[in-house]
């Protein structure tokens, strides 16, 4: 998403970040299969893991969630409704989701960790894909209309 929004030339509007909802990979770097893939692509993956924290909500204007599991616990930890309300998941923003959604609507980003690095080429489609189609929403909406 940092690299859609550099190339759009909107740095200055639309502040991201990353956080995890567990507190395992704390401190780590990026997997390297996921930068190599990042990189391939002219993508340069930066940065730390943290865990996201209840105090987020009030910096945030949305927060995406991966998948259905990690939304769930993100509007447990939202100190109130209005925060709840900011939890969506990525791929909602995706085009090409809906034909990919299975009968339950499921819109889950999968984990590829534990698999081979063709997982990581499809997750970055499938989150570049979304990113593109969240860059669109963000131009048309309110949040950069101020």
């Amino acid at each position: 998403m940092r690299h859609r929004i550099a190339a759009a030339g909107l740095e200055q509007e639309i502040l991201v970040e990353s956080a995890g909802t567990g507190d395992w990979h704390v401190g780590h770097v990026p997997d390297a299969r996921a930068s190599a893939e990042a990189r391939a692509r002219g993508v340069e993956m930066t940065g730390r893991a943290r865990q996201f924290e209840s105090g987020d909500f009030a910096r945030l204007d949305l927060v995406l969630a991966m998948d259905a599991q990690n939304a769930a616990d993100l509007r447990t930890l939202a100190p109130d409704a209005a925060a709840a309300a900011k939890v969506r998941l990525l791929r909602e923003f995706d085009p090409s989701a809906r034909g990919d959604a299975s009968a339950d609507g499921d819109l889950s980003v999968p984990d590829p960790y534990y698999g081979g690095v063709d997982g990581f080429t499809e997750v970055f489609e499938m989150v570049d894909r979304a990113c593109v189609g969240l860059l669109e929403h963000l131009r048309a909406g309110p949040l950069l209309r101020s």
